[in-house]
């Protein structure tokens, strides 16, 4: 077993390259399973997951149930995010930059509803270097406070003006605070000054990490790594890692509840309208709907093909060729949301709001060309596999599975799922979102931009 203060340090690389698995090294043609299915293990109570491919690079995340949703205050999760790589207690952020350089890797920390997620990119053979540094990370008894500078409130500022910007952006949070409140309804980015102003300090951002980085609360998983090798470097590497979070009344851990309803904002920007209703949890979630799936393509609004208005419903009978129109279906743990966003002319929106609803209650009726429905279930399919596939969403799925229900997210039983959805279970499908409160957001010309009621919907 290699010591901690040994391990790959990128300077001799060489040296240390054969002092950890001389007989363990592949190149591009050395075999792997090719399956798109992960195996999951737990190493010293850490959960871990693995798929491995034939390739000289590895994707290593560490995902942790540290989103938005739940932040004890606001601006925190985004805090985190920026503090993921400014340094531990053994490595200063300038050495871990250095080090990652000389090793050509990147290093990348996101965030998005529930989930944060730290990733690193490298050579494969570099894999215990960056298993010790997210161990590291996580194994911190304390932040260092002097990395806590006004380059992260700047950040987090920026981001700030920049959601006000964008009116798509604003009606989707605003659609998904009107569908859940807080927990899931909490905006992915600061929408008010006070986050960053009030809250958002060293002490919150420690404080906030004792719970995030707690064992029950991460999981590390890995496109592109041999699972034994993964395991043994998780069990060596993690092992001081918190067994308990620090504050075991975690905020936005009780069962998501949908509630709907209507929100209007004034912008002078691009008209958004966003109409959405309760969805689809992801497939390791309790309630998990392929039908929704495929609704959302049978719905669509964005051609497939170039130079082709495509086949679904709303490609089709948008107002305008100016008028932007998109379906989709966000999956979370324990809830999900099927929404329609709609941007253009206010005028346009107006119109395409009204089609898109009565194409609901048309599916609903049960009248579905039967080519056009087996367009959208293929569609459907080929997204859940394509996105399945992509090493990003792949590994905070995994991840997020695995945290949140402890089961990783397998794209091929995914496909099967969908494969299985008949008419009959979409008609179903949008006669429930026709039964239940929407959520509607409009952003931009209100004068012109029609009430939820307008369109037929409950709220």
């Amino acid at each position: 077993m290699i010591p901690r203060t040994t391990a790959c340090r990128g300077v001799p690389r060489a040296l240390c390259q054969h002092a950890v698995r001389p007989a363990q090294r592949r190149g591009l043609a050395s075999p792997a399973s090719g399956s798109f299915q992960y195996q999951s293990g737990d190493a010293k109570g850490v959960k871990f997951a693995s798929r491995d491919f034939a390739g000289p690079t590895t994707t290593l995340a560490l995902v942790a149930k540290a989103g938005t949703r739940f932040q004890p205050l606001p601006g925190l999760t985004e805090g985190l995010a920026s503090f993921a790589f400014k340094g531990t207690e053994r490595r200063s952020t300038l050495r871990i930059v250095r080090e990652a350089e000389l090793l050509g890797a990147q290093l990348n920390a996101y965030h998005t509803r529930e989930n944060l997620v730290l990733e690193a990119r490298f050579l494969r053979d570099d894999l215990p270097y960056f298993v010790e540094l997210f161990g590291e990370v996580v194994s911190s008894t304390k932040f260092l406070p002097y990395v806590f500078s006004e380059e992260v409130l700047t950040q987090v500022e920026f981001a700030h003006k920049r959601f006000l910007a964008n009116t798509v952006d604003m009606a989707l949070n605003s659609a998904h605070s009107l569908a859940f409140h807080r927990g899931l309804g909490t905006p992915t980015v600061s929408a008010s000054s006070i986050a960053y102003t009030k809250y958002l300090d060293y002490d919150s951002v420690e404080y906030f990490s004792k719970i995030a980085y707690a064992k029950p609360n991460f999981a590390v998983v890995a496109n592109g790594a041999d699972h034994g090798e993964l395991s043994k470097w998780v069990g060596e590497f993690f092992e001081n890692a918190p067994a308990e979070p620090l504050d075991n009344k975690s905020v936005g851990s009780e069962q998501t509840k949908y509630y709907g309803g209507e929100e209007r904002i004034a912008h002078s920007g691009r008209n958004a309208y966003v109409i959405a209703f309760p969805g689809s949890s992801s497939f390791t979630g309790k309630f998990y709907k392929p039908e929704i799936a495929v609704l959302a393509s049978l719905l669509g609004g964005e051609a497939s093909v170039k130079w082709s208005t495509g086949f679904s419903l709303l490609a089709n009978a948008k107002a305008s060729a100016g008028t932007q129109v998109i379906t989709k279906s966000a999956i979370y743990s324990d809830a999900g949301l099927l929404h329609t966003t709609i941007t253009g002319g206010a005028e346009n929106v107006a119109a395409t709001a009204k089609t898109a609803v009565e194409l609901i209650q048309k599916i609903a009726s049960g009248d579905i060309p039967k080519e056009i429905f087996q367009k959208a279930r293929a569609q459907a399919k080929f997204r859940e596999l394509e996105y399945g596939q992509d090493q990003r969403a792949a590994l905070e799925l995994t991840g997020a599975g695995l945290v949140h229900n402890t089961q990783p997210y397998q794209i091929d039983e995914v496909a099967k799922a969908i494969d299985g959805v008949t008419e009959a279970a979409v008609k179903s499908a949008a006669k429930s979102l026709l039964e239940s409160k929407a959520s509607v957001s409009a952003v931009g010309d209100l004068h012109a931009l029609p009430y939820a009621e307008e369109l037929g919907l409950k709220i």
